[in-house]
């Protein structure tokens, strides 16, 4: 595997990572509230863990691993892992598209700060 592949693999688990949390939300919002009693909690949750779409984003939860894998062949994790924050980055502007999620002043600066620690961190 070259190092682009690897980068791409990199890149691969972050949209893969991604995808399982924005499905994971869509299928919790079409389920409903979370039921008050013991046993419909369970059955809500069972329902969950039972739906296509749920079991497509574990299913990439697993893929993710695997590609992470693959890019730990040929990157060195303490230049690889920060490329991960991009998660976060994605999950909080994607949110406010797709869900409607409050953007707030204070999470778009902590989003930069953490976009700003990769770079920093990414070049020492």
């Amino acid at each position: 595997m070259t190092k682009f592949a690897a980068w791409a693999c990199v890149l691969l688990t972050i949209a893969l990572t991604v995808y399982g949390q924005f499905i994971i939300k869509w299928q919790v919002i079409e389920a409903g509230a979370l039921p008050d009693g013991t046993a419909q909690r369970i059955q809500y949750v069972w329902r969950l863990l039972l739906n296509p779409w749920v079991i497509s984003a574990f299913a990439a939860a697993f893929l993710a691993s695997m590609t992470w894998i693959l890019a730990m062949t040929r990157l060195p994790l303490s230049e690889a892992y920060p490329l991960t924050a991009m998660v976060f980055a994605c999950v909080v502007f994607g949110g406010a598209l797709v869900f409607a999620e409050p953007l707030s002043t204070g999470r778009i600066v902590g989003v930069a700060l953490i976009m700003l620690g990769l770079v920093v961190g990414s070049r020492w």
